[in-house]
């Protein structure tokens, strides 16, 4: 009998064995481990791309360009071609039919080998593209101070899944919503009934759920527009807001929701072009400031997704600062993709000469490793979820 337990324990240790030299083999030769994560095979796979991308195309990744066309035109196919943008936000002029707009997508998104940003402002009210279409009838969304006068999460949710659905009918596959900014003055009509209201709380609670229902259906949601747009009475399309408040002051509001936000792992956070002097020392956009971008938002708050700029051709940019100085300066404060710059070729000679490699990759890695965990492939859903009568009940419950 002794024997007998001997040679058990000598089989029972040369398997043992066995399986450590095997577990050694399979992970030297490069393959995959059963305990390798997924984010582990997208860093090897981002660190393995970029080692081959030229530096245009590293910063093609941190543009997000519109072109006021519903068509690919030859002056737009030589855009995509020469800048190799990360993505696309589609605005007014570049809706018309259903199918015309999804293949305006699918068109613009065959100029690129990487997963592709396809973006869109659909918030309800009176910002929701989809709207736009000529020939089919998407559920419409009320604003967003409606949804926050339930104070009910549930439907927020289903708001969110409701906007999800139809724009994924179009390919769209980022929507820069919810607006987490807090109505704080009734001068304010840039924000206005686009706010879930005055209360902190509401605003955070119900832009957590929309996020949520978004998320949860195959689109990523963007908090904007940080670190606050809800106490302006300037509408920074037009000119540069300005705020005069302490850190103090919006870290016990302005800030709240967005760092629920970043706590409950948010992948992006949209820019303000509002100034905070007695934050910054000056009128710096925070867009363009590096103690707003990095020294709040970064350090202060530990946020490490992207940060994306509002439209760059915004005139509480443009009135102040020249093409070049708005882009070398955004990249600066530390936001990773540009939206909307006026000229998307100067924007990549003017990072290129003027911005690091470092800095550059910093915000390239950021945003690839992004792109492969988040953005789906296949992700595209048929028309009849544009205004289907499952989501108009949904939006019967908010009246």
């Amino acid at each position: 009998m002794k024997n007998y337990k001997k040679i058990f324990i000598v089989i029972l240790f040369s398997i043992i064995c066995c399986f450590g030299i095997f577990s050694y083999f399979n992970l030297s030769d490069g393959k995959l481990d059963n305990r390798e994560s997924r984010e582990d095979i997208v860093n090897r796979k981002v660190d393995e791309l970029m080692s081959n991308m030229t530096l245009e195309e590293k910063i093609g990744q941190m543009i997000v360009i519109n072109y006021n066309i519903s068509e690919v035109n030859e002056e737009l196919r030589s855009l995509l071609e020469d800048v190799k943008p990360g993505g696309f936000i589609l605005m007014q002029n570049n809706y018309s039919t259903f199918d015309a707009t999804r293949k305006f997508v699918n068109d613009i998104k065959s100029y690129s080998s990487l997963p592709f940003i396809v973006a869109t402002d659909q918030e309800g009210g009176r910002v929701q593209r989809l709207q736009l279409l000529t020939d089919v009838e998407p559920t419409y969304v009320p604003p967003m101070s409606d949804v926050g006068d339930t104070n009910d999460i549930d439907i927020a949710y289903d708001v969110g899944k409701v906007i999800a659905e139809e724009v994924r009918t179009l390919g769209i596959n980022v929507v820069f919503a919810p607006i987490v900014d807090v109505f704080s003055n009734i001068d304010n009509t840039v924000i206005g009934n686009r706010s879930f209201g005055s209360d902190t709380d509401i605003v955070t609670r119900l832009a957590l759920s929309v996020s949520k229902g978004l998320e949860d259906n195959g689109v990523v949601s963007t908090f904007k527009h940080f670190p606050g747009h809800g106490d302006t009475s300037v509408d920074s399309h037009s000119s540069l807001p300005i705020i005069y408040k302490s850190y103090e002051e919006i870290d016990s509001q302005e800030l709240i929701p967005f760092k629920s936000a970043i706590l409950n792992g948010t992948n992006m956070i949209m820019t303000a072009h509002i100034a905070l002097p007695n934050i910054t020392g000056d009128n710096t956009p925070s867009t363009m400031s590096k103690e707003i971008v990095t020294g709040i938002l970064r350090d202060k708050l530990g946020f490490d997704g992207i940060v994306i700029s509002d439209a760059l051709n915004m005139k509480a940019l443009t009135n102040n600062y020249s093409d070049e100085e708005i882009y070398i300066k955004t990249v600066s404060a530390g936001v990773d993709i540009l939206l909307m710059p006026r000229d998307a070729r100067l924007a990549v000679e003017s990072i290129k000469n003027n911005i690091s490699e470092d800095r550059i990759n910093e915000s390239v890695r950021r945003i690839l490793k992004f792109k492969f965990m988040e953005l789906e492939d296949n992700n595209v859903l048929d028309i009849s979820y544009l205004g289907s009568e499952e989501h108009q009940q949904i939006i019967d419950r908010i009246n």
